[in-house]
């Protein structure tokens, strides 16, 4: 509630917030919100321009672009969200395991990560998808079992912070077990890492879905994704330019949202950032005052 209460008093964080959800709402929802079947076909609408009855017009084969690009909500943000959680939730149990108990078990564990660091993350995606074949799946896949050695690495440093803190060896003293003190004790204080990661990671995935779709490489025809979506409007970009600026759009919107609310996130569970921005605002506060006296 604390942190929700200091989102909130950042306009443009409570802002991204609500656009975020209303995003995923919609994209979960989207034969509700959707006008048209976005994959219904009239050829003699191709190219119209927007109507009452098709807000943002017709594609190349007369399809309902703003019902297209409701449901590329679900390739575009809730299925790459899908990835990112099991990434981070892979990360999360190698990084407890690896911080906690140290050792040995520290020292496989990051050999394994350094070796899935070492490929470049684009290099490894191409290669899952020259192995098992083009489609938004193994693009996710691909994701998976690529960036959990980053968030497990980010994360042990977080967990070790506090794996030697008095009250974790206390708990170890007294028998408490292990997987015990990792839920009470290291989960709660390293959610704040574990979130601000998380969020920063979820603008770049969509971007980087959206590349490869725009590429051939994502989601095939005749399913509706952004990235395809600005593939598929190439062909026309100078004769008609205005195919390109919905889901371009779409995808700006959401990733600046997106970004902007990892910001706040991570000012708002850093002290050291809300201090240093309080003591900026009390400073342009005092700026403002003093230009008002002088003009008065």
């Amino acid at each position: 509630m604390k942190l929700l209460g200091q989102l909130y008093r950042d306009r443009l964080a409570a802002l991204s917030l609500f656009f975020i959800a209303s995003i995923l709402i919609v994209g979960i929802l989207a034969p509700l919100f959707a006008p048209h079947d976005p994959e219904e076909v009239h050829m003699e609408l191709r190219y119209a321009a927007s109507s009452s009855e098709y807000w943002l017009g017709n594609d190349q084969l007369g399809r309902c672009i703003l019902s297209r690009i409701i449901y590329g909500i679900r390739p575009s943000v809730l299925w790459v969200l899908a990835a990112l959680t099991l990434s981070v939730g892979i990360g999360t149990v190698i990084g407890f395991i690896s911080g906690y108990f140290k050792g040995k078990t520290d020292a496989v564990l990051m050999r394994i990560c350094d070796i899935m660091l070492s490929f470049p993350g684009y290099v490894m995606t191409l290669a899952v998808i020259g192995i098992l074949g083009v489609g938004l799946e193994h693009i996710l896949l691909a994701f998976a079992l690529i960036k959990w050695a980053w968030f497990a690495r980010i994360i042990r440093t977080s967990v070790m912070q506090y794996a030697d803190a008095d009250y974790v060896k206390f708990s170890k003293t007294l028998g408490v077990r292990s997987i015990t003190i990792m839920l009470k004790h290291l989960i709660p204080v390293s959610l704040p890492d574990i979130a601000v990661i998380s969020s920063s990671s979820f603008g770049s995935m969509i971007l980087q879905i959206s590349g490869f779709s725009f590429l051939g490489l994502g989601i095939q025809a005749p399913k509706a994704e952004w990235g395809m979506m600005l593939n598929e409007a190439r062909a026309v970009m100078f004769s008609k330019p205005e195919l390109m600026l919905a889901p371009g759009i779409a995808i700006v919107l959401v990733v600046s949202a997106i970004n902007f609310l990892a910001d706040a996130l991570q000012i708002a569970l850093d002290p050291k950032l809300m201090t240093s921005r309080q003591k900026q605002e009390q400073s342009s506060a005092w700026t403002v005052k003093l230009q008002g006296k002088e003009v008065a």
